[in-house]
């Protein structure tokens, strides 16, 4: 009998068994028809699917993203491929723009914390709290 099971294709791709019925789930890759008292077999594209699959997330495509390229996967549409490749481009911009935002914060709020001994007020737990928080503003009145 030709073809691999569904153990092999997970094995091949580098993932488990649960990640392919979930991709099948999700309409990435398509579940064979199962022979009668047989076992589905996977060929050489199903492979190929998974590893294509695999490659767009490790480069951050989101599932539903990559369900629009494999609507492509003939190549000849280039155009389209580019245009969600600026999409995904531009999110991930946005992302590192917030990240650089964040590590500047976090670097202020680190420098103001010294090591003291005693009582006092830690100024990166004092950052953090809603300004509600501090003095009489909590106290029952």
């Amino acid at each position: 009998m030709q073809g691999l099971t569904i153990s092999k294709l997970a094995q091949e791709a580098g993932v488990n068994v649960e990640t392919i019925r979930f991709y099948q789930r999700r309409g990435l890759l398509a579940e064979p028809d199962k022979p009668l008292r047989g076992i589905r077999r996977y060929g050489q594209a199903d492979v190929a699917r998974m590893l294509f699959i695999k490659a767009a997330q490790r480069i951050g495509f989101t599932l539903d993203e990559v369900a629009q390229l494999l609507q492509l996967d003939d190549g000849t549409q280039c155009s389209d491929a580019r245009a969600i490749a600026e999409r995904k481009l531009a999110d991930v911009r946005k992302r590192l723009a917030d990240l650089q935002r964040i590590e500047g914060v976090l670097t202020q709020l680190v420098g103001r914390c010294v090591r003291r001994r005693g009582k006092v007020r830690c100024p990166l737990i004092d950052a953090l709290q809603p300004p509600l928080a501090h003095g009489d503003a909590l106290r029952p009145r």
